[in-house]
């Protein structure tokens, strides 16, 4: 009997990852990420899934970044009670990822019913907190390089993958084959984590491909950081840096504490307003066994990775508020890195028209999102029902992403053992996957071809 293999997400775009495997009676949802970006994408959110959640046997999270976890509580809401395994750290992590995203479900349908201009009414959230608590239920920790029986015959496997903390691809062990999934592929010789972890291939590899057509412009990186914070601290501003508070902050941190001890930077204020940030930072302190040896050096001699002077961390609203009445310069790391909600919505619309300022990306912006917007250089934002001009200058420094790039995503495959026999090429924008794929096949002569959105395959 064969595998069958559907796309469900991560298939002609970037986010939304989810593929379903189905051997038999057997279904195995592998990640369950909410679509992020432009509107056709995000709509697809709120549509009916293309598979019965209380049928689902096992749930398999590569990370707990939301484009791959996000939908959970949805299907929990639809009568998902499967159990879902992952990483240690991925399920310490989920905790957090989740039950901010419920609130944030619920407070965003609260404002456009309070603003009146919902399209669907009364406005509904995604799913609620309470939704994601069950959830959360529902998380099944497994051990890292050892295979864990998740249905009856099905066995997986998890290999750290250096993306963010817990963040592993999955090898998975079903009616005969072998099917790999990457993940999110880290970076090589980066702060804090381990390097990506070689595997065996087998029948199928599910690749992600987000920067497979370009090169990170590392060289320097440290420098291009410390050149930004010093113009702007020069012209009395404020660097705004919108970041994921799990995996980017904390890296972040750690090239910001290097900067500070180097004395290439002023010894300015760094906050932190962000409560998962300061939960996450707390998570990645209890896991240093994910740690590369330069970090656990730091730590043998006595310094935190990412501990610097005059950082701190803003759980409070109250607390948050009272940064708009600082005029002093300083660095405000806040969420969501994407600029889809949350607390840096509203120091976008009080700092943005300020020309001392600087709005500073650190990571992936989607097309036709707010920081696509931004990026492209319009002159005006609608923010929280207000138009905002953009005076702040803003800049981006694309090496502290997390994703590999072309020529790191490819060490990783020539690091594998085997050949796989067919290779998916996902997680990234159409003209991106395929040009990835065609180096696949050109550089290493594989099997490999782009899915379309819904596709299936048997193996």
């Amino acid at each position: 009997m064969s595998v069958k293999v559907t796309f469900l997400g991560a298939a002609g775009t970037v986010t939304g990852s989810s593929y379903l495997i189905s051997h038999g009676a057997v279904q195995i949802l592998v990640d369950c990420g909410i679509f992020q970006g432009e509107r056709s994408w995000r709509e697809k959110n709120w549509l009916p899934p293309h598979f019965n959640p209380s049928e689902i046997t096992a749930v398999l999270l590569t990370h707990s970044h939301i484009d791959h976890i996000g939908m959970l509580p949805r299907y929990y809401k639809l009568g998902l009670r499967a159990p879902v395994f992952c990483s240690p750290a991925t399920a310490d992590l989920t905790k957090l990822m989740l039950l901010d995203s419920g609130r944030l479900q619920e407070e965003e349908a609260s404002f456009h019913l309070k603003q009146g201009k919902s399209r669907h009414h009364p406005p509904e959230p995604l799913y609620t907190e309470l939704d994601a608590k069950g959830a959360l239920e529902l998380l099944r920790p497994s051990p890292l390089n050892l295979q864990t029986p998740v249905a009856a015959g099905v066995l997986a496997q998890w290999s750290l993958m250096g993306h963010i903390l817990g963040a592993c691809s999955i090898s998975l062990h079903i009616g005969g084959k072998r099917i790999v999934f990457s993940g999110d592929i880290g970076r090589y010789g980066e702060p804090l984590l381990v390097d990506p972890m070689p595997i065996e291939m087998g029948d199928l590899l599910l690749i992600e491909s987000t920067y497979g057509d370009r090169l990170h412009n590392g060289a320097g990186l440290e420098d291009a950081l410390a050149e930004i914070i010093n113009q702007t601290y020069h012209r009395r501003g404020v660097v705004l840096i919108p970041s994921f508070a799990v995996g980017r902050t904390q890296t972040l941190l750690y090239y910001l504490r290097e900067l500070k001890a180097a004395g290439k930077i002023p010894d300015l204020p760094v906050i932190i307003d962000s409560p998962m940030a300061l939960d996450a930072t707390s998570i990645y302190q209890r896991h240093p066994n994910e740690y590369d040896a330069a970090s656990l050096a730091l730590l043998k001699s006595g310094v935190q990775p990412f501990q610097l002077p005059k950082m701190y961390f803003i759980r409070d609203r109250g607390e948050s508020i009272k940064l708009n009445s600082i005029d002093d310069p300083m660095i405000i790391i806040s969420a969501s890195g994407m600029l889809s909600g949350g607390r840096i919505m509203h120091h976008l619309k009080h700092r943005l028209s300020d020309p001392r300022n600087t709005v500073l990306f650190v990571g992936f912006q989607p097309p036709g999102s707010r920081g696509d917007w931004l990026k492209q250089g319009n002159r005006s934002m609608r923010l929280l029902g207000q138009e905002v001009q953009v005076n702040a200058a803003v800049c981006e420094v694309s090496g502290l992403s997390a994703h590999a790039d072309r020529d790191e995503l490819l060490r990783w495959c020539r690091s594998c053992s085997g050949t796989p026999g067919r290779v998916a090429v996902v997680h990234g924008e159409p003209e991106t996957a395929a040009r990835f794929s065609a180096q696949l096949q050109r550089d290493l002569g594989w099997n490999s071809f782009v899915p379309s959105y819904l596709e299936s395959l048997s193996i």
